[in-house]
Parts: structure tokens; C-alpha cells; sequence
């Protein structure tokens, strides 16, 4: 069954379906795109420990590495990365019965060698995801892309999943008996995951239902004060000092509607990147008063002429069609991302002339 629509349409039916596939397996693979997110590692993680509890043999598998910034996330020790322990995650897909494809819409998203896996594997494979046009061979998928983020998505399946049980409320205080199956470490996860998905809830989230759910996952206990500062208030010297190096030489176009910058494998070595230290970044141009769009280009740090593109915009400006017609991309109206396989010269050229054919 596939289902490309809002959460209203997660009818008794369309949930039932999904329950009789997880209820007919034991062991269950969670993964999520290359260069994982937080929306990526909160909804694995909160997926996975919600089968854990069901007790089903869960595992999260993830491409590559994720941002160190995201490491104090509950159950991210159990996180198996494919490019580390390739022959452990290739028998955990073999011999699982189902797997959970979240936060992505097409399997080369996993990496090359990760996707041909995934392919390969007998396992019935889950869609649940927020980005346009998925593209995955599923016995059962939810395709919402008007979703702030897949953990909103994991959030509402797993509320149908327990029948929706309403959260107990006396006074100010909440019971934790709420959603069946769901915790506060679930709860942690989910909205790590919609926070960072949002910028902190700056874009992409004007939509109601999307404050129900935060209400709700307070209820549980959550120190959401905390969670903000984990992601966004924990840097390293290494990395306040490579972002005042990125607003120093960013380009801005002659309107100042516009702006790029590059980030070269020679200016990582120089200031010890890790992976996350560049997270975030793209957004800070946006904050210059007029500047509708922020493009960020980055060297592959292993591969040549692989440049990482990431947009972010402001009100209706089209990154999601830029980044189509551009740089091999896509994603949403104010956030999307791409790559070029070309030099950083190069992508630049590709970048000017993609502003002045926006020109908005």
C-alpha cells in the first residue's frame, strides 16, 4: 500500500496494514539517507526503540556518520554506520524480515554501495518520509511531504499505532500514559528531530498541528530548553572560529537578495572539521536584511569533483525548483540541497548563473 497524503488519511485500514507487517516480523532494519540529519537520527532512534519496546530486533543502520552535536541522543550507541562496519550491517540486512526507510525518497540517497544493499535485500521495505516524488519498490509507504519533518511523521504513526490514546491531564501536570508504546526518551528524539528540521521552528512550520504535537510531547517530560542547547549552543573553538572565516568572505549579489559561499577540503583541514561543524551555517547570510536566499557549496572531503550544495530561502522563494534545475537536487520551498560533480570553480560559475536566472 502506498499513500502519498496528509496524516488524516492514516485511517484504521491504512494502519492496520502496517501493524500486520511489523506484527509478521522479528528482525527489523531503521535506516535514513547519507549524511544524516537530526530529523534523519531522531526518527531512527525514536522508530527503533518503539519496536524494541514491541519486542521486535531492532537495528539502526546509518550510511555514514552523523554530527557530533547529535551524539547525546538516547540509543545513538547502538547506531551501526555503514561505512565503518560494512560486513555487520550487510548480515543485519540480510537476514531482517523488514526495513524501515526513513527521511529519504530515493535509495541512492543511502550512499552507493548501501543503496545496492537495500536493493539486494528480501526484506519488505516501510516508506515514511516528507520529501517529493519517492521512488522506493515499498509493501507499505507514506509519502507527506506538507509534514514539517519524518519525526512529525513517526510521531503520528506511532499515536495511530496506539489507537490514539489521549494524553491524561490534571492541572499541569501529565500523565506519561499517554500515546500507547510512547516514552520520554521517544518523545526526546521526536522533537530533536522536528526542531532541527525547522531551524528551531523558523521555517517550515507555520502549519497548527504541528504545536499539537510539541504540546504533546511535553507531556512527556521532555527538556525541550535543553535539546535546543545541545544542537545549537555546544560548539567546539574549532568551529566558531571556521564560521567567523565563512562570514568573513561569503558573496552577496549585487542586488543583496542573494548569497554564497565555499567551503574548500583545504579550509576544513585548517580548522579540524568534523562532521556538523558546517550545519546551520547556510542560514546565517539570510539574517543580512533584504537577502531572500543563502547557498552553500562544500567539498566531499574524501571524493573529487563532489561539491555538497545546500539552499535555504526565505518566503516564497523556490530553492526546492533551483535546486532541481541546478544542482541535481531538491527538497522544500525553503530548504533544499544538491551536488555537483565538478571542481569548486566550477559549481561557483553553476551558482551565478542559477541567481541570475532566479532573480526574484
Amino acid at each position: 500500500m502506498k499513500l502519498t497524503s496528509s496524516k488524516n488519511t492514516l485511517t484504521t485500514e491504512y494502519i492496520s496494514e502496517l501493524r500486520k507487517l511489523i506484527d509478521g516480523a522479528q528482525n527489523i532494519v531503521v535506516t535514513c539517507h547519507h549524511n544524516p540529519d537530526g530529523d534523519a537520527i531522531g526518527s531512527s532512534l525514536a522508530l527503533a526503540r518503539y519496536l524494541n519496546a514491541k519486542g521486535k530486533d531492532t537495528t539502526v543502520i546509518i550510511p555514514d556518520a552523523y554530527p557530533d552535536f547529535l551524539q547525546w541522543l538516547p540509543g545513538t550507541q547502538d547506531i551501526i554506520r555503514f561505512n565503518k562496519h560494512p560486513e555487520k550491517a550487510e548480515m543485519i540486512f540480510k537476514i531482517c524480515d523488514l526495513v524501515f526507510c526513513l527521511d529519504f525518497n530515493t535509495l541512492d540517497r543511502t550512499g552507493e554501495s548501501m543503496a545496492q544493499i537495500l536493493t539486494d535485500s528480501k526484506a519488505k521495505k516501510i516508506l515514511i518520509d516528507h520529501h517529493l516524488a519517492p521512488d522506493i519498490n515499498t509493501a507499505w509507504a507514506w509519502s507527506a511531504p506538507e509534514m514539517c519533518s519524518t519525526s512529525q511523521m513517526i510521531f503520528h504513526v506511532i499515536e495511530a499505532l496506539g489507537k490514539g490514546k489521549a494524553l491524561e491531564v490534571s492541572g499541569n501536570r501529565s500523565s506519561t500514559a499517554g500515546l500507547d508504546g510512547m516514552d520520554k526518551q521517544m518523545a526526546t528524539c521526536i522533537y530533536c528531530g522536528m526542531m532541527t528540521d525547522t531551524g528551531a521552528f523558523t521555517y517550515n512550520s507555520t502549519d497548527p498541528e504541528i504545536y499539537n504535537v510539541i504540546a504533546k510531547l511535553l507531556a512527556y517530560g521532555i527538556n525541550k530548553d535543553k535539546i535546543y542547547r545541545n544542537v545549537f549552543w555546544t560548539s567546539s573553538v574549532n568551529r566558531l572560529r571556521l564560521w567567523g572565516h565563512i562570514l568573513q568572505k561569503f558573496i552577496v549579489s549585487d542586488d543583496g537578495h542573494s548569497a554564497y559561499f565555499t567551503l574548500s577540503r583545504a579550509e576544513m583541514k585548517s580548522f579540524n572539521f568534523i562532521k556538523g561543524d558546517a550545519e546551520g551555517l547556510v542560514n546565517m547570510p539570510l539574517q543580512i536584511r533584504g537577502m531572500k536566499l543563502s547557498i552553500s557549496l562544500r567539498e566531499d572531503t574524501e571524493k573529487d569533483n563532489l561539491i555538497w550544495v545546500s539552499l535555504r530561502s526565505v518566503d516564497d522563494f523556490p530553492c526546492n525548483k533551483m535546486s532541481e534545475q541546478f544542482f541535481n537536487g531538491g527538497g522544500h520551498l525553503n530548504a533544499a540541497g544538491g551536488r555537483l560533480y565538478c571542481s569548486l570553480e566550477e559549481a561557483e560559475k553553476i551558482v551565478q548563473r542559477a541567481i541570475a536566472e532566479f532573480k526574484y
